[in-house]
């Protein structure tokens, strides 16, 4: 199974043909977006090529391959343009005998972690800030954002293939990976 994560998109529509163009070469079996698809958010400056409107089309272009959490900036009239669910605060993936929690880090986040068994899994975006650390009890993993990268981090999304997780940069090289089973 091949998992393509992309967090925070906040209307950019650019970033969007970006991300759809990686998932057409990438073919992975989901695309699983964690969030913040449409609005760019009080807290952010407006993204390159900020089109809403441009990105809801393409997003419902790809309606069939995609798994969502909501975002802090999504909404219910979000929900009324897209032809997905969206307003799920989280899914849950299991991945061999380890749970995977994705959600979009402000509800369910490492200072306030969701009801987990000892290696569990904890996936969101919502910082902004790529991650991917072994907390002792649970792996803390987080693909940074496509469109509006934090600190010192480039754009970027993850795959999950074969048991790793890799962040990779637009180009698809990889920036940082994690073996979560041998």
């Amino acid at each position: 199974m091949k998992l393509m994560f992309v967090s925070d998109i906040h209307g950019s529509l650019y970033y969007c043909r970006l991300m759809q163009e990686i998932w057409q070469a990438e073919q992975p079996d989901r695309l699983i977006l964690l969030g913040d698809l449409l609005y760019h958010g009080p807290r952010n400056d407006l993204p390159r090529d900020y089109n809403p409107k441009g990105v809801i089309a393409i997003l419902n272009e790809m309606k069939d391959e995609i798994l969502c959490v909501r975002g802090n900036c999504d909404a219910e009239v979000d929900q009324m343009v897209l032809q997905f669910p969206i307003l799920a605060d989280y899914l849950m993936l299991m991945l061999k005998k380890r749970t995977c929690i994705v959600t979009h880090g402000h509800i369910y986040n490492k200072d306030k972690l969701p009801p987990m068994k000892k290696g569990d899994i904890l996936l969101h975006g919502h910082t902004h800030l790529q991650a991917l650390e072994d907390m002792g009890d649970y792996l803390y993993i987080n693909p940074g954002s496509i469109s509006l990268p934090k600190g010192d981090d480039v754009n970027s999304y993850m795959i999950y293939e074969d048991g790793i997780f890799t962040i990779r940069d637009l180009e698809g090289r990889p920036i940082k990976s994690m073996t979560i089973f041998h």
